[in-house]
Formats: structure tokens, C-alpha cells, sequence
């Protein structure tokens, strides 16, 4: 468990040493890695478009911003973040890293229903932003949070949006990112049905990444074991806090008791859906049948894991809201496959997509 990553310090540009639970990163080494990625990425702009001016003005515009912003910090030696260092936060990395990726994966795969992997971009960012908002909002409204019922005035504002302390809801994000999506394909008249279905096995990559961020910050923590994999959690972590919180835990403790790692196992599913769903959508008989399969397969192997869970208690009728979503959304999956399977239309060609034909 590791809650920051690292922390780019700026007392010294090449530092690398760890101290306890954390590993400080001079900024030298963050310079040196941004420089090679504009490069890179400059290169391959020049390779696309053919044009050297252009590439050179999208390096020198992301080299000389980040340098000016450095040399403001470096001017203003009594600011936190200069005295203390920048903190990359393990559970907010690997969003960005699940973001990134599930991000890519739709923009190769988009182009079998004929529309511009560009496009996926500005599509995704309708999803991105406001699924957080469904997540961060169910979650405040389930389960509440200390922070924001404490605060006032723009504290309170920023305790709302504190994604970097943890505190989001799967289930949220979903509802919000398909608004999100469908109010995008309704403004460029994008075939909202097809989208989804490209969409969909992104959406279990992300939630892969995002599990190992739920490990590495202490969320969604599972319930005691005895297993040779269990993991126990520093005083650090949220799981050893809450854990004290509810009196099953000493706060003289050096470490939680074993645990199982089932933000882990949540993690491995997810990619094994995802690999499921990308393989499926190639060979789908007809538009909504990927993302009705995904309503069915995800909520049981959800359903499942709530089991070994221990941070959520029942919500009603002795079932978690988690259960609950789940038993929902299986029916939701069923009845879209029999309507999808009715109208049994197809956007794209088999042989876009390196599909046999015969």
C-alpha cells in the first residue's frame, strides 16, 4: 500500500532515495522524462502531419510553459509545494493511467463503426467529467464525508471535489458518464447504441487501474483472512483507520490484521471482463449486444466480491446498494440483449474490422 507514489522534491534535481513509505524524486528526473515524452510525441506530429514548424511549436509550447511555471517555484522558495515537494498520489495516478489507456484502446477499436478515432477524445472527456461528478456525489450522498459536512464556504467546495483523498462510487460513474456520452452523440449526431458498445470494454480497463488505486490508497478494503496472499495495512492507510474507527482494530497496532486484497481481485475481474467484452466486440451479432453483455456479467462478478468487502455496510433488505445496483443492471443486461436481438442491426463491416466474411 502507497498512498503517494513518490514526491518530486526540488532541493536537489537528481534525488532519488526513499524514506519510510515514500520514495523522493529530485526534478531533475521529472524534467528529463517530460523533455524525451515531448520529443517523442513532437516526432510523431511531424511524421503525420509532414510539417516541421508545426512540430516544433507544439514542443516549444510544452517545454517553455512547464520550464517558465518551474522557474516561478524555484523564485518562491517559502511556498509548500517547493518546501515539501509535489506529491503524486498513487490513487489519483493510476486514474489517470486507467483514463489514458481505456482512452486508447476506444480510439483503435471506434474505427470499426466508421467514425474518426479523434473524435474519442473530446467524446471522452464528456464521459470523464461527468462521471466523477456521479461518483463523488453518490458517494457523498451514501456514505458522507467528515470533510464536507465539517467545512464552509470554498473548503467545503474543495472537500467535494477531494477525488485525490479517495471516495468515489463505480456505479455513480457509470450513470453520469453515459449522460455525459449520450448528451455528446445527441450534439454531433454520433450513433449513440454502436459508441457504447465500443466503449464498454474501455470502461473495464479503467476500472481495473482504478481497483489498483483503491489498493493503493486502503478504500474498499476486504474483509479478515487467513490466505497466504492476505495483506495487512500500514496506520497510514484509511483501511487502518477506519478499521480503529469501528473498534475492531487497537490504535497502538502496528499494522492491520490480514485482509483480503479484494480491490485486487476486483482489479484482476475487471481486466478479465475487459478481455472478454474486446473479444466479443468483433464477433457481436448486432449494436447492444456488448454493453447488454457487460450488464450481465459485470454485476455478478460484483455481486460476488461485495461478499468479501468489509467497508460498506448493508443498505436495505440486508443487501448492499452495490448488491443492489447489481441485481438491477443483470435485469437491465437480459432485457437488452432480447431488444437489441429484435431489431439485430450492425454498424461497421466484419471486414473492418479483420473479421471473416464467409
Amino acid at each position: 500500500m502507497r498512498t503517494n507514489l513518490l514526491r518530486f522534491m526540488f532541493d536537489s534535481a537528481w534525488r532519488f532515495d526513499a524514506a519510510g513509505n515514500e520514495l523522493y524524486v529530485g526534478a531533475g528526473w521529472l524534467i528529463l522524462v517530460w523533455t524525451l515524452a515531448v520529443c517523442v510525441l513532437s516526432a510523431q506530429l511531424w511524421r503525420r502531419e509532414g510539417s516541421v514548424v508545426e512540430a516544433l511549436l507544439a514542443a516549444g509550447f510544452w517545454l517553455v510553459v512547464p520550464a517558465g511555471f518551474l522557474g516561478l517555484l524555484l523564485l518562491q522558495p517559502d511556498i509548500g509545494i517547493v518546501r515539501d515537494g509535489f506529491p503524486v498520489f498513487g490513487y489519483g495516478f493510476m486514474m489517470f493511467v486507467g483514463f489514458s489507456t481505456a482512452s486508447w484502446l476506444a480510439a483503435r477499436r471506434i474505427r470499426s463503426i466508421g467514425v474518426d478515432p479523434d473524435i474519442i477524445w473530446d467524446m471522452l472527456m464528456w464521459a470523464l467529467i461527468p462521471g466523477l461528478i456521479g461518483a463523488r456525489a453518490y458517494f457523498l450522498l451514501r456514505h458522507g464525508n467528515p470533510a464536507f459536512s465539517a467545512a464552509t464556504g470554498l473548503q467545503k467546495v474543495i472537500a467535494a471535489v477531494a477525488l485525490w483523498d479517495g471516495g468515489i462510487v463505480f456505479y455513480g460513474s457509470v450513470i453520469g458518464g453515459m449522460a455525459g456520452i449520450a448528451t455528446f452523440c445527441r450534439l454531433r449526431k454520433l450513433p449513440l447504441v454502436p459508441i457504447l458498445d465500443v466503449l464498454t470494454p474501455s470502461l473495464l480497463v479503467g476500472e481495473g487501474f482504478g481497483r489498483i488505486g483503491c489498493f493503493l490508497y486502503g478504500c474498499c478494503y476486504g474483509r479478515a483472512c487467513s490466505l497466504p496472499w492476505a495483506v495487512q495495512f500500514p496506520p497510514d492507510s484509511l483501511t487502518f483507520g477506519q478499521l480503529v474507527v469501528k473498534g475492531q482494530l487497537d490504535p497502538l497496532a502496528q499494522a492491520t490484521m490480514p485482509l483480503h486484497p479484494v480491490q485486487l481481485y476486483s482489479s484482476a475481474a475487471a481486466f478479465v471482463l475487459a478481455g472478454i467484452l474486446a473479444w466479443y466486440f468483433r464477433r457481436r451479432p448486432y449494436d447492444g449486444a456488448v454493453m447488454s453483455l457487460a450488464a450481465i456479467l459485470y454485476p455478478i462478478s460484483r455481486y460476488g466480491l461485495e461478499s468479501l468487502r468489509a467497508d460498506v455496510a448493508p443498505f436495505s433488505l440486508g443487501l448492499k446498494d452495490a448488491e443492489i445496483f447489481s441485481l438491477l443492471l443483470v435485469a437491465v443486461g437480459i432485457g437488452g440483449m432480447y431488444y437489441f436481438s429484435r431489431h439485430r442491426r450492425l454498424t461497421g463491416s466484419r471486414k473492418a474490422e479483420g473479421m471473416p466474411t464467409g
